[in-house]
């Protein structure tokens, strides 16, 4: 697989302005899940970010681009970040709720899950891009589903995770949807 970030013509617009979206609300110790090629990282002290990828080539990538920051194939077991950061990766997930459990047991009482995903509203936008060579080809085959803003809520309500912000960004055919973790249950990080 290749850098999807850089497939298409307007692929590295959009993650510039998914990361000029999340930026604010990266803080302390971030988890960059699904950080393909790093470039998260350049936003991000390389003592506080671990950037996660199944995707060999992308961990390559980001660990010649980012030589001081840590980036894994596997999420290291145990730790507990301030922020866990998913850039464009919820809607390629086939069981979204069971990720968003996953992050959010990742994040400390008081730290945020901070998720970009496409606004369901114009799949259609994205699935025409995507044949032309505008966007991400191998992205837009990979999707499983686009959730919306109530589906998001309902997955984060029943993560215990309150919401913090919500908005939609470039013409609304994006979102940013943050939440706020809750007091831990047995198991999570504290």
């Amino acid at each position: 697989m290749s850098d999807q970030g850089t497939q298409g013509l307007l692929s590295p617009f959009l993650r510039h302005r998914r990361i000029r979206a999340v930026a604010p609300w990266l803080r302390g110790r971030v988890l960059d899940y699904g950080c393909g090629s790093g470039a998260l990282a350049a936003h991000v002290a390389a003592a506080d970010y671990v950037g996660f990828d199944v995707d060999a080539d992308a961990l390559a990538i980001a660990r010649r681009r980012h030589p001081h920051h840590r980036f894994l194939a596997a999420v290291p077991d145990g730790e507990c970040f301030d922020t866990v950061a998913c850039l464009a990766v919820i809607e390629h997930v086939a069981q979204p709720d069971a990720f968003l459990r996953e992050l959010a047991g990742r994040v400390r009482p008081g730290g945020c899950v901070v998720l970009t995903t496409p606004h369901p509203a114009y799949e259609f936008v994205h699935d025409l891009g995507a044949r032309i060579g505008v966007f991400s080809r191998d992205a837009s085959e990979e999707h499983e589903a686009l959730l919306d803003r109530a589906a998001l809520c309902a997955l984060a309500e029943r993560e215990r995770l309150e919401i913090a912000a919500y908005r939609r960004f470039l013409g609304g055919a994006n979102q940013l949807f943050v939440a706020r973790r809750r007091a831990p249950t047995r198991g999570e990080c504290a």
